[in-house]
C-alpha cells in the first residue's frame, strides 16, 4: 500500500496544487523520456507477496503488527487489514539460477515470519482470498494502524458518497456491502516487477496485457468467500466493486473506475500517465518538497502517489535507485499461493512470455483487439483453468491447450533470453504444463476439496474450515497444488 503519508487531511487548495504538480510531473518526465538518464540495463525483477494470518482453526487473526513488532524484517510490512502482511521480495536479476535463488528467499523468510506468527497464536496462509472470512472481519476497525489506510478510506468513501455494494454472480451469488473499504483487505495478491528500457515499455505493457487472462486463468486460487462459491478467481471481480469510488451517477457517465483494465494498446508508458491525470481525480494530494522542475534526477513524488491509487492490472512504475531512475512494469494479475514453487512458476511463465512476446516480428497486440483481450480477462479469473479465449489464428481455443501448444513454448523462449538455467526453466515450466494437463490449480483444488467434505455429510462453513485448514498444512510442504490430493 506505500509508505505512511505526512498529512491525512487534505483541503480543495491542497488538490488544486497536486494536480499542478501531478502535471508538472509527467511533463517532466516526457522530457527526461527524450535522454539517456535512464537505466536501461539488464532486466531486474522483483516480488512482493501478500500473506494472510489465521488462527488453528483458519480464521483470520488480527495481529500483524505484533508480528512484525517481533520479526523486525524491513522486507516484511503491514498491508490493509490487521490480518496482512506484505513480503517484499529484494529485486535480481533471472539469468542464471536467479529463480531458484528466489525461491530459497521466500521460503527462507516465510519460515523467519511463520516462526513469529506461531508466538502470537497465528500460522501463514497464501492464498487469493481467504475463504472462512466472513463480513464481520472486514470492518473499519480491522484496518491496520497508519494514517494512510485512514486517509485513503476516507477519500475514496467520501467521493462515492454511498456504500460499496458487491455483487458477483457465479457458480452461486453473493450480494452485499460495506461502508468502508476494508473488504478490499479480502484480496492478497502477488506483484512482479520487471525493469524495462523506455522504449521496451509500451511493448512489455501491451504484452502484459495480451496475456493477463492466460495468468489468472491457470493461476486462480479465489473461488469461495463469505460461504459461497463465485469465480475461480474472485478476487478479480471483489476488488473491482470493494473500491470502486464512483457514485452510481458517475457509473453511468461513464466514468472509469479506479480498478481499470484500461481500455486501448498504448505507444509509450507516457500514455498510461497521461490517462491518470485525465481521467482520475487526487485521492491523497500531498505535496512533496522537491520542485520536479528543478530536480537532476526527480523524485517524481506527486506522480508516484496518484499512480498508487489507479489500480491498473499492469501498472507502470518510475522509480529511482543508485542516483538513477528507472520503469517497471508492475503486474498485479495474479494471487497469492498456492505455494513458493506454484508462484515461480507463475512468474516463469510471465517473465518468458512477456520477454519474448514483446519483440516478436508480428506483435499480438497487432493480432488480438484490446477488447477482446479485456473480456479474455474476465473470462479467465471467471471460468479459470476450463476458460475459453479468444486468440489470433484460432477464434476460440481452451486456455490449457493454447499453452501446451504454443505459449509454453514461447515462454521457453523467453526465459532462454534472459539467461535463465535450462534446470530451473524446465522445473518451472513443467509445473504449468502439468497444471494444464491435469487441469488443477488452487481454485479446482479448494473447490474439489469442499465438495468431498460436504459429500461427508460436513456443512458448508465446516467443510470450508476443513479444507482451509488442509490447505495451510499441504502448502508447507512447497509442492505444486496439482499434486495436492482432494480427500
Amino acid at each position: 500500500m506505500g509508505k505512511d503519508l505526512v498529512n491525512a487531511v487534505f483541503s480543495p487548495q491542497d488538490r488544486v496544487a497536486f494536480r499542478q504538480r501531478v502535471r508538472s510531473c509527467v511533463d517532466v518526465l516526457g522530457g527526461m523520456l527524450t535522454t539517456e538518464v535512464f537505466d536501461a540495463g539488464s532486466p531486474m525483477t522483483g516480488l512482493e507477496i501478500e500473506i494472510n494470518l489465521v488462527d488453528a482453526d483458519a480464521a483470520p487473526t488480527m495481529r500483524n503488527l505484533e508480528i512484525l513488532a517481533d520479526l523486525g524484517d524491513p522486507r516484511f510490512q503491514p498491508e490493509l487489514g490487521k490480518f496482512n502482511l506484505e513480503f517484499n521480495v529484494p529485486p535480481r536479476l533471472l539469468a542464471g539460477d536467479g529463480l531458484g535463488d528466489y525461491e530459497r528467499d521466500i521460503l527462507d523468510g516465510l519460515r523467519d515470519a511463520a516462526e513469529c506468527a506461531r508466538k502470537c497464536e497465528s500460522r501463514l496462509a497464501l492464498i487469493g482470498m481467504l475463504p472462512t472470512l466472513v463480513p464481520e472481519h472486514l470492518v473499519l476497525g480491522n484496518l491496520s494502524s497508519g494514517d494512510r489506510f485512514t486517509a485513503l478510506n476516507s477519500e475514496i468513501v467520501n467521493s462515492r458518497g454511498d456504500h460499496f455494494r458487491i455483487d458477483i454472480e457465479g457458480a452461486e451469488r453473493l450480494r452485499t456491502s460495506s461502508d468502508s473499504i476494508a473488504p478490499e483487505a479480502a484480496c492478497t495478491s502477488v506483484q512482479f516487477h520487471l525493469q524495462v528500457a523506455p522504449a521496451s515499455f509500451a511493448p512489455i505493457w501491451n504484452a502484459s496485457q495480451a496475456i493477463a487472462a492466460v495468468q489468472v486463468a491457470l493461476g486462480a486460487n479465489s473461488p469461495y468467500l463469505y460461504g459461497r462459491r463465485l469465480w475461480a478467481e474472485t478476487r478479480i471481480a471483489f476488488f473491482e466493486q470493494a473500491t470502486d469510488a464512483r457514485p452510481d451517477e458517475f457509473k453511468a457517465q461513464g466514468v472509469r473506475p479506479r480498478v481499470w483494465f484500461g481500455e486501448r494498446w498504448i505507444d509509450s508508458v507516457l500514455d498510461l500517465y497521461e490517462e491518470n491525470v485525465r481521467f482520475f481525480p487526487p485521492l491523497l494530494p500531498e505535496i512533496h518538497a522537491e520542485d520536479p522542475v528543478a530536480a537532476d534526477i526527480p523524485g517524481l513524488y506527486e506522480l508516484r502517489l496518484h499512480n498508487g491509487t489507479v489500480y491498473r492490472w499492469n501498472r507502470p512504475v518510475y522509480d529511482v535507485a543508485g542516483g538513477r531512475p528507472h520503469l517497471r512494469v508492475e503486474n498485479r494479475v495474479l494471487p497469492s499461493g498456492p505455494t513458493v514453487v506454484d508462484l515461480l512458476a507463475n512468474a516463469a511463465l510471465y517473465f518468458g512470455l512477456v520477454s519474448e512476446l514483446s519483440v516478436a516480428e508480428d506483435p499480438i497486440w497487432e493480432r488480438l483487439s484490446f477488447a477482446d483481450a479485456a473480456e479474455n480477462f474476465r473470462i479467465g479469473a471467471r471460468d479459470g483453468i476450463s476458460a475459453v479465449l479468444r486468440w489470433p489464428g484460432r477464434d476460440r481455443t481452451p486456455v490449457v491447450d493454447l499453452v501446451r501448444t504454443e505459449l509454453l513454448a514461447q515462454a521457453h523462449a523467453g526465459l532462454n533470453r534472459l539467461g535463465v538455467s535450462p534446470a530451473q526453466r524446465d522445473r518451472l515450466l513443467g509445473v504449468i504444463e502439468d497444471r494444464c494437463r491435469t487441469g488443477r490449480n488452487g481454485a479446482t483444488w479448494q473447490t474439489a476439496a469442499v465438495c468431498a467434505a460436504e459429500r461427508r455429510g460436513l456443512s458448508r462453513p465446516a467443510a470450508i474450515r476443513e479444507m482451509t485448514q488442509r490447505y495451510v498444512e499441504l502448502q508447507r510442504l512447497n509442492e505444486p497444488v496439482h499434486t495436492w490430493p482432494t480427500d
